[in-house]
Order: C-alpha cells, then structure tokens, then sequence
C-alpha cells in the first residue's frame, strides 16, 4: 500500500500528540523547562502547513527538479521551512530536495523525529563558518542561520559577531561556486538601530544605525554588514540576492525559555503562574504568526528584486502590557500580570514595528493570522486545552 507524505503525517501527529500530551501530565517538577523540551514537540498544525501549500502554489514550479541549501535549519524559521517544503514537494510533485547544514543532525532528529527518513531531505553536518561544501549545484539557498540569541549576544559577542559574519561569507562562497541563482539571506530589523519615537513605523529607507563603538550590538552590526557583504558578491557574481529584515514572531517552534517576552508570557500563563513585565510595559512590538512568515520567506526567495530589502513582520504595534493582557486573555484570564515599573513621565517610547508597505505592494503580501488567534495556536501547539 502507498501511503502519501500527508498520511505518514497525520500518523505520526496523533502519536506524537499521545506522547507529548502524557508527558506534559506527568510533568510535575520545573515544567518551565519541560514544557519547550525540544524531544517533545509534536508536528506543524495541518492547517497552517496547507494554509502555506495554498498561498505558494504558483511559486513551486520554479523549484521542480532543483536542489535549495539550507543553513539555520534546526532553528525556529528553520523548521517551519523545512516542513512546508516538504509537504510542497509532495503535492506539486517537485522531486526538488532540500540540504540542510545542522552542526547536530542527531539533535534535528530529536526536534523533529518526523522528518526522518524523508527522501527530499539530506542533514550536512558541519559549522557555518567552515562547513564542508556538498557537491552538485543548488540553484537556491537560504542563509538563516544565526538566530537573535541575546545571551550569546550578551556574553560572547565576538563568538556572535563570527558566526554572522564568517557564516555570511561561507554561505556566499558556496553559493558562488555551486551555480545558485537565488539567495536569500535573514537578516533582522535590529540593523536600523533604535527606532526614533516619532516613526511609528520603521521603513526600509532609514538610514538610522546600531552604535559600532557599542558591544551590544554585535548582533546588529553583524547583520548590517553582512547585508553590505551579501550585495559585494551580487555585484561580482550572477546571484540574485534578496534580503529579509525579520521583526518579531510567534508560532510552534518559538522558545518558551529564551529572552522573546510572548514565549515567556506564553509559557506562564499555560502554567498558571503570575506574567511578570519586566519594565514599565509601553515599549512596543508586533508580531507576525509563523505561517505568514514562512509564505513571507519562500515569497521573497522566488519573487523578490535583487538588492532590495524587504521588512519582515507585522505591523499592527502592540505594548508588551496590552500583549501580557491580550496572552492571559486567550490562556488563563484569572491570571496576574505584574508590571515592575511604573512609566517614568517623559522617557521616550521604545519601538520595534516594522513598515510592511513594500511588501505588500511589491509582493502582495499580508498579514493573514491576527495576533489574538496567533497566541491561541501557539498555545495549543504546546499542549494548551483551551477554556
């Protein structure tokens, strides 16, 4: 009997949710960790991995018969590439595969069991910045690794600043010399600096910056010139180079326990415990739902101009206080938000909200998934049973 891509899909669901869901009731000591253990995670929603299959379909074509290299693979933007690729491939009948460079196969394995064995999908293991390269040509590749890791950011900022940089010029060497056309490299909006309190809305034509004499901003800095590094190799060579100035998201995959304040407002209104706002609460963000940001990505790898930069997220501004309000709303309303500080009058507003208006009118993308229902998915993708 032939059993398609989606019917090993949906047998593995229903035991990864037996598992996942067993585990999560006899979780009684630190759930905070065992909530986001990554051994645990079930699979990508059905309906959000269709939902992408139907918003790409006309982009897919271009891709049959034809190899894309992945670095950043095990990550958050990762996974869900990795996932809607497949299911893409299967349904367009692409016979496409997909290389994806991971320092531990292994632990990608454990993350996502469900992938194993997939034909269209081959683990290179190896570091970014010195990784062996894989023969044959790519016509594609997508360079997401190094995800905004405020600790390392924090306490080993060169080791940060390394993995950008000699990741970027890795990347790009292989790309080079592996006859790939187009080239997709995340970079972030952190590249813009601090947003100035009367742009309510970042656009790509500012010309603001991080602080160079700065070490906190190593991560900044390092995608800002690995930006002006991806460009320098589209000037010498015939790649396309589009570039993605990725903002703020929430969805399956997003760490519970790492520094993005809707994980950790997340993970504790699902455990019952007080959401705690550190600040004063008024900084703003918005957040794109994993979804949308995939069709966003594989959009901009097929149809984007080369050498423009495209931000990437939402623009619908919320402050970390209405976002705490909103998250216990959907989880746990009888749950306490402490905020630690009271508004200081007069300091100035910080914001990181994108402008998406070249998006939307260059790419015709959009916003699909609103955030109240974004926290409600993400919730229950981590076990959360509803009122």
């Amino acid at each position: 009997m032939q059993y398609s891509y989606w019917d090993i899909q949906l047998l593995l669901k229903k035991a990864a949710f037996f598992i996942f869901s067993n585990f999560l009731l006899r979780s009684t000591i630190n759930p905070s960790r065992e909530l986001d253990t990554p051994s645990m995670r079930p699979l990508l929603p059905h309906e959000d991995i269709d939902f992408i299959c139907n918003e790409t379909a006309a982009l897919w074509p271009e891709l049959r018969g034809k190899r894309i290299f992945l670095t950043g693979g095990t990550g958050f933007f990762g996974c869900w590439l990795i996932e809607s690729f497949l299911a893409a491939n299967q349904r367009f009948h692409l016979n496409a595969q997909l290389v994806v460079l991971t320092r531990s196969p292994e632990g990608f394995l454990e993350k996502c069991p469900h992938l194993a064995g997939q034909s269209a999908l081959r683990l290179e293991r190896g570091d970014v910045r010195s990784f062996a390269f894989p023969d044959g040509e790519f016509s594609f590749v997508i360079h997401a690794a190094t995800e905004a890791n405020a600790r390392l950011n924090a306490e080993n900022p060169m080791e940060m600043l390394s993995t950008i940089l000699d990741g970027t010029r890795r990347t790009l060497e292989f790309a080079a010399e592996h006859g790939t056309r187009k080239f997709l490299f995340t970079s972030s909006g952190a590249i813009y600096g601090r947003q100035p309190e009367k742009i309510s809305h970042i656009p790509e034509e500012y010309a603001g910056a991080p602080d160079p004499l700065n070490p906190d901003t190593a991560y900044a800095n390092g995608k800002r010139t690995a930006e002006l590094m991806c460009m320098l190799y589209a000037k010498a060579t015939a790649m396309e180079i589009k570039i993605a100035r990725c903002f703020a998201f929430v969805g399956p995959h997003l760490p519970l326990d790492a520094h993005f304040a809707i994980g950790n407002f997340i993970r504790d209104a699902m455990q019952g415990d007080i959401i705690r706002v550190n600040g004063d609460g008024t900084p703003k963000r918005s957040y794109l739902y994993a979804s949308d940001l995939t069709i966003w990505l594989w959009t901009m790898l097929f149809r984007a101009p080369s050498g423009v930069a495209f931000n990437v997220g939402s623009d619908e501004a919320v402050s970390i206080r209405q976002l705490a309000s909103a998250v216990a709303e959907i989880i746990h309303p009888a749950i306490e938000i402490q905020v630690a500080q009271e508004p200081a009058p007069g300091a100035p507003l910080l914001q990181y909200v994108p402008s998406v208006d070249r998006a939307k009118q260059q790419l015709q993308l959009k916003v699909n998934i609103p955030l109240q229902e974004a926290i409600g998915r993400t919730a229950a993708w981590y076990g959360h049973q509803g009122r």
